[in-house]
């Protein structure tokens, strides 16, 4: 009896000093928080959950602006490509261009018919100006019309000899230019560049869903190593009390010198795990504060979830959201038409070629500006060029070969990619239904493995079980509170993998769209 009381009166100065040492490190570190002039102070402090960090991550990051950035790359690029389908209109000028040298002028002596040659020095001062309409053809052929005016003035030895003036003008000059069996470069832009420009914007939402998955994994690293700091934090403390205890009981003789001795290095070892807790939390916390665009003067503690929503995914459905939304299926079909291309180009390099030019125009001369738009005179101009291989020595037909084998190795590589995604969806699809149950297999483990400690821990300080079996329950809850983030981030992971392969916000059941036009203001 007395050896059980005087047990009990160590027991409660245990707890009585635990409390106080607890109560003692609070005071610390609210006045630790308080000073500004302390080195732990910091100026703010977020509590964030997974969708707040979401959110920063895809308004502050800098892969956030690289996926902007990239997306304006491909929009203008495809703003070029309308342009061509637009008139232009250019002004071009030369202002002025001098022109000096000798020429030879010949005569003929009317006495003796002897052939004189004379030479003079002149120069001239050449203006011209004229405006130029462009338009590319649906045929891959090219039509412009343009209008403009020449002055020249010719100077002998000096220029205070001034000789004449002549003026040129064009009033109206159509010309086309068409290739009739070389490749119509239009014809292909207008089946590739629009498939460009979905692949850009597929690729600026893939490109945020990426941010969306590394926020989550930075996310959650820091949510599991402050659990860790918190459970490192509790067993210091309680391992403490229990080496208290322990000590107690050691004087009474109700235990050996072992248990005493395990006792202390549980307490040790708790120690030793709770600064390397410490510095992990430090680690995980400076990563994500960093993804996060914040300075070193904000601390973040994490909100971690305690549930997820109830999503199951149809394999069928989203195998057809993912085939008709990811930016991957829209390279595929890129690359066969511009392989399809390449093989068009190399076969109409190596055959015969013809340049069709036609032009038509009504210009004048004369020494008076005006008078050179009088009675302008129609001028026309037709040819066709030609250009026909006899002579290779098989370089024509060994491009196209190369072309086609190209084309063959895309196509198969095609098909492959495209059975590999599949098979990734599947695979995707399967592990993500799984999650569900196996996130309220670790809730409920998480729930037991604490009781378990709970009632350990009674039986301990009742001295019912030895400090082996307590050790036991506190590694078993340990593991367990653990287990259950861990499966909070398993569900999310794969959630948002599933959501970037198929573009698809599968909770809210709605397409993952943005406002590009907003993107490149």
């Amino acid at each position: 009896m007395n050896n059980f009381l005087k047990a009990n009166t160590v027991l409660f100065v245990s707890f009585i000093c635990l409390f106080f040492s607890a109560q003692v490190l609070h005071a610390q570190l609210q006045e630790t928080t308080a000073n500004p002039g302390s080195p732990e102070y910091v100026q703010h402090t977020y509590n964030l959950t997974l969708e707040e960090v979401l959110h920063l991550a895809a308004t502050q990051s800098n892969e956030a602006l690289r996926a902007r950035n990239t997306f304006q790359v491909g929009y203008w690029e495809y703003r070029s490509y309308k342009a061509n389908f637009l008139p232009n209109l250019m002004f071009t000028s030369q202002l002025p261009e001098f022109s000096r040298r000798i020429v030879d002028v010949t005569s003929i002596d009317p006495e003796t018919g002897e052939v004189r040659h004379d030479y003079s020095s002149e120069f001239y001062n050449v203006f011209s100006g004229g405006l130029t309409i462009r338009q590319n053809l649906p045929t891959g052929g090219t039509v412009s019309i343009s209008s403009s005016l020449q002055r020249t003035d010719r100077f002998s030895g000096s220029f205070n000899n001034h000789q004449s003036t002549e003026y040129l003008s064009t009033a109206l000059n159509v010309r086309l230019s068409q290739s009739i069996f070389g490749i119509n470069e239009m014809k292909w832009d207008r089946k590739i560049s629009p498939l460009k420009y979905e692949e850009a914007k597929r690729n600026y939402i893939k490109n945020m869903e990426n941010v969306n998955q590394r926020a989550i994994q930075l996310f959650f690293n820091m949510a599991i190593a402050q659990q860790r700091l918190t459970i490192a934090e509790f067993n210091h403390a309680n391992n403490d009390t229990l080496y208290n205890i322990a000590s107690g009981r050691y004087e009474l003789g109700t235990i050996g010198e072992n248990d005493l001795l395990q006792s202390e290095l549980a307490f040790q070892n708790a120690l030793k795990t709770l600064n390397e807790n410490r510095l992990n939390l430090d680690n995980t916390e400076n990563r994500l504060r960093s993804y996060l665009g914040f300075t070193e003067r904000v601390k973040i503690n994490i909100i971690i979830p305690d549930e997820i929503p109830d999503v199951i995914l149809d394999l069928e459905q989203v195998l057809q959201l993912a085939f008709d939304n990811n930016p991957d299926l829209v390279s595929y079909e890129r690359q066969l038409i511009e392989a399809q291309k390449n093989v068009a180009q190399q076969k109409a390099n190596r055959g015969f070629q013809a340049n069709l030019n036609v032009a038509f125009g009504l210009n004048q001369q004369a020494t008076g500006l005006f008078d050179s738009y009088k009675d302008p005179r129609d001028m026309q101009t037709v040819s066709i060029g030609l250009t026909v291989p006899i002579l290779d020595w098989g370089k024509g037909r060994g491009m196209v070969k190369m072309a086609q084998s190209n084309q063959e190795l895309v196509q198969r590589q095609v098909e492959q990619s495209r059975q590999d995604f599949e098979q990734d969806i599947i695979l995707n699809v399967r592990q993500f239904n799984m999650q569900g149950q196996q996130f309220l297999i670790a809730a409920k483990a998480d729930t037991i493995a604490q009781k378990r400690y709970d009632v350990a821990k009674q039986r301990y300080l009742i001295d019912k079980i030895t400090v082996t079996d307590m050790n036991n329950a506190q590694l078993d809850r340990d593991e367990a509170r653990v287990g259950f983030v861990q499966a909070l981030f398993n569900y999310w992971r794969y959630y948002y993998e599933l959501r970037a392969l198929a573009q698809f916000d599968f909770i809210n059941n709605s397409r993952l769209d943005a406002d590009y036009e907003a993107l490149v203001d």
